[in-house]
């Protein structure tokens, strides 16, 4: 088990067989990145992902539509004309759909799918040389993008009032990631192992709608991408915030595989009862809390101490990947914290997990 790579350990887990040792996911915010890299006095990116253990590498395609304006300087632009401004990746400034009609929802300037740049992705992929689990498809944030376009409120209005807009909506957005996602697998899914799409569909009090009306507006099109993943023979595997326990039934039903980054402090989510509720039907990624531990905890101790608490419940039976409770590590993350967990994580993280157990 000893000559395991990373790539083996991790579809190990997704099996949810036990591997060597639980798999380690490092996702961190550019501006954590770099305070990083100064920190430990390392120049390149690849070093510090081996410093931290990461199993996981990841591909992207660039978005490039010269019909569409460049954003005002200290602005994002998403592939939908919005644009963007705050910190990180901010809010939005407009809601160009909101009082749209139906007619007007159809004839919006809808992004085409050949503005996905896929010229990098199969080299890219092939310079990890199948060593780490390698993700890769379009982001697809659907649900943000809706509620960017329309606003959220009003979306919400809409689902009760006007239902067949809110499914044409829904249609455009997704339509054009599963367009761009075929284009990435067209070009390297021999190359990929993971499907990783995003949606945030938790708050910290719990689901942001309704289990009714996520099975009614949501679940065919989350559907839809896992069987895209799954027809191209990958594995699919969600980030969700919040509090979403409720709907982990509707996506284990749905085929999804794995689900990140499972914020352990908000409604509903706590780990024994997720391991024992659900820990067989999907793999867990994430859950070692990212802002009570890591960033408010203090000493690396105590994240080492708290690290091993959760692998000791997490870990068992395989279908757990250890990493922060948030899909990337913020700034004012200590990076003595984050290389707390990631050594714990190698340190207590040997299986057989009576080993977690005994230590």
């Amino acid at each position: 088990m000893n000559s395991m790579t990373s790539r083996d350990r991790v579809l190990a887990s997704f099996r949810h067989e036990e591997p060597d040792r639980v798999p380690r996911w490092c996702g961190a915010a550019q501006e954590f990145w770099a305070k990083a890299k100064k920190h430990l006095k390392i120049s390149e990116d690849e070093a510090l992902r081996v410093r931290f253990g990461d199993d996981f590498r990841r591909v992207h395609a660039s978005f490039v539509n010269p019909e569409r304006l460049s954003p005002e300087p200290g602005k994002e632009r998403t592939p939908f004309g919005i644009e963007r401004e705050g910190l990180g990746y901010g809010q939005p400034c407009t809601h160009p759909l909101a009082s749209a009609t139906l007619r007007e929802l159809h004839d919006y300037a809808w992004p085409d799918p050949s503005c996905v740049d896929v010229s990098d992705v199969r080299k890219d992929a092939e310079a990890w040389q199948r060593r780490y689990a390698v993700l890769g498809g379009s982001w697809s944030p659907f649900w943000h993008d809706a509620i960017d376009l329309v606003g959220m409120e009003e979306l919400y209005y809409r689902m009760y009032d006007e239902p067949e807009f809110v499914d044409a909506l829904l249609e455009h957005i997704v339509g054009f990631y599963e367009a761009s996602s075929r284009r990435i697998f067209d070009t390297a899914r021999d190359l990929i192992d993971i499907f990783f799409i995003g949606n945030d569909f938790g708050s910290q009090t719990g689901p942001l709608m309704g289990v009714e009306q996520f099975n009614r507006f949501m679940l065919p099109h989350l559907r839809r991408l896992i069987n895209l993943g799954h027809d191209h023979g990958l594995l699919v595997q969600l980030h969700c915030c919040g509090g979403f326990e409720p709907l982990l039934p509707s996506l284990i039903d749905a085929g999804l595989d794995g689900v990140h980054a499972i914020q352990p402090c908000c409604h509903g989510m706590d780990l024994a009862t997720l391991k024992q509720r659900y820990g067989g039907k999907i793999l867990f990624n994430g859950a070692i809390d990212s802002q009570h531990v890591l960033i408010e905890g203090g000493s690396p101790e105590y994240v080492r101490q708290k690290t091993r608490e959760v692998l000791r419940i997490m870990a068992p039976g395989g279908g757990y990947v250890a990493g922060a409770s948030h899909d990337s590590i913020l700034e004012e993350t200590p990076v003595e914290n984050v290389l707390a967990m990631c050594d714990a994580i190698e340190e207590f993280g040997s299986y057989p997990i009576d080993k977690i157990k005994k230590r």
